[in-house]
């Protein structure tokens, strides 16, 4: 198969093909007389895995590491279940992150109605009202609690 016919039966660009190869997530496949690239029919299957891996959040250099337990003839299913627990875990922390940054965004929106109206020579009162207030308390988030 040439690489525009890889590309349509996987759903992905020909450039992502190349980029692939060139970082070692696929091998380089057999070449044409001619030096085309010429690959088996297995490919678009390797490429459909790559891009269901993405999906679930793993990196590329993990995906590598996924096939290159395959080429060893081990089985990755740790290795894997270790990935995921780990996106499981970084989800949680961006969770609580984005909750604290809602109730800080929240509470700024709440003060916007109390400031003085923005000067001439000010860019906005409630960004500059948040930069002293954070600059007053350096290390508490923006609503000032610990």
């Amino acid at each position: 198969m040439r690489i525009g016919e890889v590309a349509q039966a996987a759903g992905v660009n020909p450039k992502t093909i190349r980029y692939y190869e060139s970082i070692g997530v696929l091998p380089e496949p057999a070449r044409t007389g001619s030096g085309y690239r010429d690959y088996d029919k297995s490919f678009p299957d390797r490429l459909t895995f790559i891009r269901t891996a993405q999906r679930l959040g793993v990196t590329l250099d993990e995906i590598r590491e996924i096939l290159s337990f395959r080429e060893r003839g081990e089985t990755p299913c740790a290795y894997v279940r270790d990935v995921l627990d780990a996106q499981l875990e970084g989800i949680g922390r961006r969770i609580q992150e984005l909750e604290l940054l809602r109730e800080q965004l929240t509470e700024i929106a709440s003060e916007a109605d109390r400031l003085p109206p923005a000067t001439a020579n000010g860019i906005c009162q409630l960004i500059e009202h948040v930069r002293q207030t954070r600059t007053a308390l350096p290390n508490q988030p923006f609503g000032g609690r610990p």
